[in-house]
């Protein structure tokens, strides 16, 4: 559950203001506000307007949630995730698909977004991988009707990650090229994510 703490949200606003190099006065007069309201914010003497939220939102670059709770909650250094722990996601509104190297704070359509679980290959989603030239030919026995098919599948190796969208009515197969590493991820829009190892 989110608090405002008005010092700590201050603190956050002072420092994002800082990040961007704006002063006080640029910040005000996007808002329509005197740099006054604005140097009272960072010293935790009041805190925005509900109305200035999404604003404040858009100037900073940070979700509304994260300015009130006065805190970016940033992920640990891990220099940059590791490829053995990527996440994918999927919007069930827009359809939209992300993934992020480590844990992530994802949203799409105005909600949050969990990360699919993954399952291991699925005997009911057989997928055959050739190796043709230096690409791997992958083809997957599912039906792709507009209700049920592969959304997308994923080649992710030691050091980078190949994304590959799929549509319903066009065959569940594609070419990509060999990378080193060995994980192949498809997502079902009924039945979710899976892994296969090569």
């Amino acid at each position: 559950m989110i608090t405002m703490d008005n010092i700590k949200v201050g603190k956050l606003l002072l420092a994002l203001r800082i990040e961007k190099n704006m002063t006080q006065k640029e910040i005000a007069d996007i808002l329509n506000l005197s740099d006054r309201t604005i140097s009272k914010w960072e010293r935790g003497l009041g805190f925005p307007d509900v109305s200035l939220l999404n604003e404040l939102s858009r100037i900073y670059g940070v979700n509304i949630e994260k300015l009130l709770s006065g805190d970016l909650d940033p992920n640990e250094n891990n220099y940059g995730g590791s490829m053995k722990k990527t996440k994918f996601y999927v919007c069930s509104t827009c359809g939209n698909v992300m993934f992020s190297s480590s844990e992530s704070d994802i949203s799409c359509c105005g909600r949050k977004i969990s990360a699919l679980a993954t399952e291991k290959n699925k005997e009911h989603h057989a997928m055959s991988i050739e190796k043709i030239e230096n690409d791997y030919y992958i083809t997957i026995d599912h039906e792709m009707s507009k209700t049920h098919y592969i959304s997308f599948v994923a080649f992710v190796g030691y050091d980078r990650a190949l994304l590959v969208k799929l549509y319903p009515e066009q065959n569940a197969e594609l070419r990509i090229p060999q990378m080193p590493g060995n994980q192949i991820y498809a997502c079902c829009n009924k039945h979710g994510l899976w892994e296969h190892r090569i």
